[in-house]
């Protein structure tokens, strides 16, 4: 007769829980979660404590299919765990490690249950492994979609960082860039732009490219769009950090920009000062006016 591996296991959670989780707290404490210092020892418990009852739940409705719905309540708490454990840095494995750990108490209690009958011992663990890989792969997949998450948050974050509109004078602002110009980072550029072209009021907008590594037809689309967009809200603009290399890249792509360039920040700053009708003027000091 075919034993019902999710009976057995059941049974065997139901029977000997305190003892479970118990050896399983140990293996917690003896991994390198607890060891880390991300996380406090009792947290750790009220986790494990609330996954294996909602794991006896799950079991009583006979189903040993992880992504059934009988489960949902699982999921959810692996996911709100590896969503937690994606935002405290901790690893893959530890993440994984978390549920794989059941196993081997599981399976000490199936052998002090169950060795007298080889058939259910058999059952329990078959059912026992394929269940908690399953969980395990979950729990995997929760933790890579919450660090996608928190990857790309901060990449948002950090893009909005590197693109500071600078103002430079009564009217002018510079706008710095440093790393690749790609479409998600022209978005950030141009609302970064054109925000403090409407709070400054600005007339002139300087695109500084000194720190983008090259400048190629894609590029080159990208900061035409800016200055269109600057242009549209009646700022014109003036690119600056056109270094040699680049300058020959553009010429042999036939990269053509249609706005003022110049090869340093000061030349383009020289030439704003004219358009708004401004001049810097040297003052001599008190002892060059005694000579």
């Amino acid at each position: 007769m075919t034993m019902n591996g999710a009976e057995v296991l059941n049974r065997i959670l139901t029977e000997d829980e305190a003892a479970i989780l118990e050896a399983w707290n140990v293996a917690l404490k003896e991994g390198t979660s607890l060891q880390s210092g991300r996380i406090r020892e009792a947290e750790l418990q009220t986790q494990a404590k609330a996954v294996l009852g909602q794991l006896q739940d799950a079991l009583a409705s006979g189903s040993l299919d992880a992504d059934a719905a009988g489960y949902a309540p699982l999921r959810e708490t692996l996911a709100d765990i590896s969503r937690s454990r994606a935002i405290q840095g901790f690893t893959p494995t530890d993440t994984a490690n978390f549920v794989l750990s059941l196993k081997e108490p599981i399976f000490e209690a199936l052998r002090r249950k169950s060795d007298a009958d080889a058939s259910a011992l058999a059952a329990g663990i078959l059912a026992a492994g394929k269940l908690l890989d399953r969980l395990g792969l979950q729990t995997m997949e929760f933790f890579m979609a919450s660090r996608e998450e928190v990857i790309g948050r901060q990449g948002q974050e950090i893009a909005e960082l590197s693109t500071p509109v600078v103002r430079l004078w009564d009217g002018i602002l510079a706008l710095p860039l440093i790393g690749t110009l790609d479409s998600a980072r022209t978005g950030v550029v141009m609302e970064n732009l054109l925000q403090a072209i409407v709070d400054e009021e600005a007339e002139i907008a300087i695109i500084d490219i000194t720190g983008v590594p090259t400048v190629d037809t894609l590029v080159a689309q990208h900061l035409l769009k800016t200055v269109a967009a600057a242009r549209l809200m009646g700022a014109d603009c003036i690119v600056s950090g056109i270094r040699p290399q680049i300058a020959q890249t553009m010429v042999h792509l036939g990269v053509e920009l249609n706005v003022v360039s110049k090869a340093t920040l000061a030349d383009a700053f020289a030439v704003a000062l004219r358009r708004t009708g401004r001049k810097v003027v040297r003052q001599q000091s008190p002892a060059e006016e005694r000579r």
